[in-house]
């Protein structure tokens, strides 16, 4: 005879169900990655339909009502338990998943996902081509579609709040309004004032680097710093990202120019910090919707933070520059670390926002944010995108893109995925990375000079304990006032770029 209670056989009811849903999303990431990375091109049509049958599976499961009543049933339930335990944060946030689910009617997620295959294999041939002409039909039914997914929220204060909400719970248009603008007013100055500087060399990072050899030494670099490719593996494809399907199978893929060096070592730190991330959950959460992270700012902060606070750091190349010049020793061999830890940190105006500098980075995002909005709102058409596009850029960075791969080509982003809600993250996630980042050093001094040394265990140890573990128990907000003392605010990140960029150019403010 059981001796559990109503509740509680109730709760296990809601997780295996819950599980399910999971497994599926899972099984629909699987065959995601594979398209991107191994699939032959001619799969495309019936590999849009096998994911959009996944999807909509998952997003019936999700919204069926004996998962809701469940979910109602429970709430007294979920009132006698702590607020961090791992069974109300599951009710918390399943809940929140449902609610959000059930606005969007099923047959609505099949005919998106079918059209973000559809929209990225036109934009996979329209790219190369600079053919932007090719894929607009898909922009403006991507555009329709967004707006369509919007109007299920009608009680919203901002068209692209709820295309917000689904990768940062809690962010609105008005709240990033205000933070992005600033930020921009911070750091436009900084950019002027150091582009009228003596300018840092960077082109011994443009020598010939065969792709092997780059893609063996990231390898082993990853490894050193603690990803488990046990429980992992490092692929090529022409857009670097991170695949999930489950706390152990985390994927992380590079992109490999063998003429930029860069390429590929700080797109490879970067997944590695989304991976890690994963890879750091407590295996309590796995197969539920805690197992991932808490938003897309927090996720891309852990990426940031590798890729830049670290990655990009003197003490990073201290431990690093000798095996790299050891794999190329023709081209780096009579290169110093001081050159290389230049070159790395070289601020340019460029139009690219994958390679851009840590200080014009956030300047490509403010941009993009602007522009969907834009389009959301009715405010630009589709059509007229490429000239505003290149109007920003030549107001903002002082550049214009000179071909649309360079513009409004460039990211992926628009292309698979919805207009709104896509870009945000990037910059939270740095401004998110600065304050972590800070209150970690104000801990553990001694942080750098473990890096220095080859170790990483202190800083990697201390963000599973603070951030990883947690997964979605807790929302970004509550992380980074929990962790840092105080809410997300851009102070901690403009005094980052100023100090370590002063230093490289050797300004005054110093």
């Amino acid at each position: 005879m059981s001796t559990r209670s109503k509740p509680e056989t109730q709760y296990l009811e809601l997780r295996s169900r819950l599980q399910e849903i999971r497994d599926l999303e899972a099984a629909a990431s699987v065959l995601q990655w594979d398209r991107a990375t191994y699939m032959p091109t001619g799969g495309a049509i019936a590999r849009g339909r096998q994911i959009a049958m996944l999807r909509q599976i998952a997003h019936e499961k999700l919204t069926d009502p004996a998962l809701h009543d469940l979910l109602e049933d429970l709430k007294d339930y979920e009132r006698l338990l702590p607020y961090n335990s791992i069974e109300a944060s599951l009710l918390r946030v399943a809940r929140r998943d449902s609610q959000r689910a059930v606005r969007i009617p099923s047959d609505f997620v099949v005919k998106l996902s079918q059209h973000q295959t559809e929209s990225y294999m036109a934009w996979a041939k329209a790219k190369p081509e600079g053919d932007f002409e090719r894929v607009r039909p898909f922009l403006e039914k991507t555009l329709e579609l967004s707006q369509q997914w919007a109007s299920f929220f009608p009680e919203s204060e901002c068209i692209a709040d709820p295309l917000i909400a689904r990768e940062d719970e809690g962010v609105t248009t008005r709240m990033l309004k205000q933070l992005f603008g600033e930020l921009r007013s911070k750091l436009v100055p900084i950019v002027d004032a150091l582009a009228e500087r003596p300018q840092l060399d960077n082109s011994l990072l443009s020598q010939e680097f065969e792709e092997e050899m780059q893609l063996g030494f990231c390898h082993k670099t990853l490894e050193r710093i603690g990803y488990d490719f046990e429980r992992g593996r490092l692929d090529r494809t022409p857009h670097p990202f991170t695949a999930r399907f489950s706390i152990d199978d985390v994927r992380l893929t590079t992109r490999i120019d063998t003429h930029d060096l860069s390429e590929s070592v700080f797109s490879s730190l970067h997944e590695m910090g989304h991976a890690l991330y994963e890879q750091g959950i407590d295996p309590a959460l796995e197969a539920t919707p805690l197992a991932a992270g808490a938003s897309g700012g927090m996720h891309e902060s852990q990426a940031r933070l590798w890729e830049n606070f670290v990655g990009r750091s003197r003490a990073f190349w201290e431990c690093f520059f000798p095996w790299l010049q050891g794999t190329f020793l023709r081209q780096l061999g009579q290169v110093s670390v001081n050159e290389f830890y230049a070159a790395v940190n070289k601020v340019i105006r460029s139009p690219i926002r994958t390679s851009a500098d840590e200080v014009t980075y956030n300047l490509h995002v403010i941009i993009r944010f602007d522009l969907e909005l834009e389009m959301l709102e009715g405010r630009l058409a589709v059509k007229d995108l490429p000239d505003a596009w290149n109007e920003r850029y030549r107001q903002d960075l002082g550049v214009v893109p000179p071909n649309p791969q360079s513009g409004v080509l460039q990211d992926v982003h628009w292309y698979m995925g919805t207009i709104g809600g896509q870009f945000q993250s990037y910059t939270l996630g740095n401004l998110i990375a600065a304050q972590l980042f800070e209150t970690a050093l104000k801990i553990h001094p001694e942080i750098p000079v473990d890096i220095e040394r080859g170790n990483f265990e202190t800083l990697h140890r201390w963000l599973k304990r603070n951030v990883y573990r947690h997964g979605r128990k807790f929302t970004a907000d509550e992380l980074v006032l929990k962790v840092s003392g105080k809410p997300l605010y851009v102070d901690p990140f403009v005094r980052y770029i100023r100090n370590k960029f002063g230093h490289l150019y050797e300004m005054d403010w110093i």
